[in-house]
């Protein structure tokens, strides 16, 4: 027994040695408090909705393209065959088969838009819940029925055609690599990347409240673009390859898509929730509380006010003394109560007597 009490008092003592280095360095605090905000948000279950309808409208997307491919290729097989070369750099859609083309059309791309749609607007939606939640935005200040159906609206005509116009002009400038070499490929990056801050910082803004400044949506729009670059980069150079022509290959290949977005949308709400972070002051966090920090009280605030339903209601969180915790939670403890008042109630002076 003294052996394990004495063992657990030095990994107490080393992981308190190591919370007080991180709060001492600017930097690093920054990082733990990004990863405990990503924590305590459940951010992954967020990323994971965002990549489970991103999924889901690839494939309908997919055969909107062949299906115009098709029509293209009846009128100028030319054009067909550059389109199809331009869609075929993005990640995995080549190895999905983007170049065998369809024998119909008009029902095809018909089902295909609608089912496009349904997806997108969930991919929207979804979003749109991630962003507000990291930014702990709260419920009453959301956008509303058709508010929220017109942004989903909004980020669907923003990232659509986005992607499509930053894929033909990185295809396009990289068509020039035999004349400039590693410079065009450089600029096609460059162009690419430009483009995908912008796209990203008009999601950004379009899914985020408007009590959220566009200034301090900046830099995670930056951060983002930069990593699903990077990300484009490392699927289309092969080094992420699961292309094969066997039952286990395509297997293999579904589950690499939906890694691939599921990827994409976890470091994009890690850039997101970089941004709270610094915007909003909430470092250093503690990693081994008590005592708890001032950004961890203001963290355990902002997540109480993001429930908040209504307007006139007035959440506060209060610090709970560790002995008093101990008493009323058991050996799980509470480090903080959240109370509810209602700033119109009367309180028992303003009660009339009797």
């Amino acid at each position: 027994m003294a052996a394990g009490s004495s063992a657990a008092k030095e990994v107490s003592r080393l992981v308190r040695a190591i919370d007080r280095a991180q709060q001492d360095r600017r930097w690093l605090a920054i990082v733990v408090a990004t990863w405990k905000k990503f924590s305590d948000d459940q951010a992954g279950n967020l990323a994971a909705l965002v990549a489970y309808f991103g999924f889901a409208s690839i494939f309908p997307l997919l055969l909107v393209a062949y299906t115009i491919l098709d029509l293209i290729a009846r009128t100028s097989p030319t054009l067909a065959t550059r389109l199809t070369d331009a869609l075929g750099r993005y990640p995995f859609v080549n190895d999905l088969g983007v170049s065998h083309g369809l024998g119909t059309a008009g029902f095809a791309l018909v089902v295909g838009i609608l089912l496009t749609l349904y997806a997108s607007l969930g991919v929207a939606s979804a979003i749109q819940n991630a962003m507000n939640a990291a930014w702990s935005v709260p419920k009453y200040e959301r956008p509303g029925f058709p508010k929220n159906k017109l942004r989903s609206l909004g980020i669907i005509a923003v990232l659509g055609p986005g992607e499509i116009i930053t894929i033909a002009l990185s295809t396009i400038a990289g068509g020039a690599g035999h004349l400039g070499g590693a410079w065009s490929d450089a600029g096609a990056a460059l162009v690419a990347l430009v483009l995908n801050i912008g796209l990203f910082y008009l999601i950004f803004r379009i899914a985020t409240s408007r009590v959220v400044p566009g200034r301090d949506l900046r830099l995670g729009a930056i951060l983002a673009a930069i990593a699903w670059q990077i990300l484009q980069v490392l699927v289309g150079r092969g080094v992420v390859r699961l292309h094969s022509n066997s039952a286990y290959g395509q297997f293999a290949l579904v589950l690499a898509v939906l890694a691939w977005f599921y990827l994409q949308a976890q470091i994009t709400l890690y850039m997101v929730e970089l941004d709270v972070v610094r915007a909003r002051r909430l470092w250093p966090r503690s990693l081994a509380p008590p005592p708890l920090t001032e950004a961890d009280l203001s963290a355990y605030q902002a997540y109480a006010e993001a429930s908040q339903l209504r307007h006139d209601l007035k959440i506060t969180v209060d610090h709970v003394p560790q002995q008093r915790a101990e008493q009323d939670d058991g050996a799980a403890g509470s480090a903080h109560s959240a109370t509810a008042v209602d700033p119109t109630a009367s309180g028992p002076e303003d009660r009339p007597p009797g």
